[in-house]
């Protein structure tokens, strides 16, 4: 199978504070990545890396910026123009051949199209985080990195939400998103990548981090194996 990203090395430091360690990671086609790890654990980081948001200290990435649809936690939205306005802007901004076609497939995908007239400033929080993810997918990209893509959202727009992004990876898609919900994580994701304090500290499959943790769920386990690696820091 094709590889859906691949960096090799990848690290970002900010003077003496190493946010990010070097890190080696390969993401397949259609695969969707969770990356779980305390405040300040470099997740983000990680994500802005792969999405080009910043640029690394070191090591390399195998797809362009263009090639990763970026999502950050804040909606990066305009609030004077309307939905349909700022996805039409992107959709140029991305070089999208068929402007028209592109946006009024995201209104329909994402459940925007009742909002499409709407000023996005007067949107609800969850609503613009919806934009927000159409923003991203609106250039087609092969990878999506989706920093909390659902943590503004409530039951049900977090469902059609996961609905639409799994069924873009079983199209072929890689979608890599952070989460602090474990139960997401355990429930969306085909694979697990815990960061510690810029560090990796698991990559694996959900059953297993649930094993190595011995919790009664992922939640209970995440916090054991943190715990673990905490002591044997001391």
């Amino acid at each position: 199978m094709r590889t859906g990203i691949a960096v090799d090395g990848l690290a970002k430091s900010y003077g003496e504070l190493q946010a990010l360690a070097p890190l080696t990671l390969r993401a397949q086609a259609g695969e969707v990545l969770a990356v779980l790890g305390p405040n300040g654990a470099g997740k983000t980081t990680l994500l802005s890396l792969l999405a080009g948001a910043q640029r690394p200290s070191a090591g390399s990435i195998d797809r362009t910026p263009r090639e990763v649809g970026w999502a950050p936690q804040q909606p990066a939205v305009y609030s004077r123009l309307t939905v349909a306005e700022n996805l039409t802007l992107f959709a140029h901004l991305e070089h999208v051949p068929d402007v028209e076609g592109a946006v009024d497939s995201m209104l329909e995908q994402t459940g925007l199209r009742e909002r499409a007239a709407e000023q996005t400033g007067r949107l609800s929080g969850g609503n613009r985080q919806r934009v927000n993810v159409a923003i991203a997918l609106i250039g087609d990209p092969p990878v999506l990195a989706l920093d909390e893509p659902s943590a503004s959202l409530d039951p049900a727009q977090r469902e059609r939400l996961w609905s639409f992004l799994t069924g873009l990876a079983a199209e072929g898609r890689t979608v890599i998103f952070s989460t602090h919900d474990p139960g997401e994580a355990q429930r969306r994701a085909d694979r697990l990548l815990v960061l510690d304090g810029g560090l990796t500290a698991f990559d694996g499959p959900p059953a297993e981090l649930l094993a190595a943790g011995g919790g009664r769920d992922l939640e209970e386990s995440l916090v054991r194996f943190l715990a673990v690696r905490e002591g044997e820091r001391a």
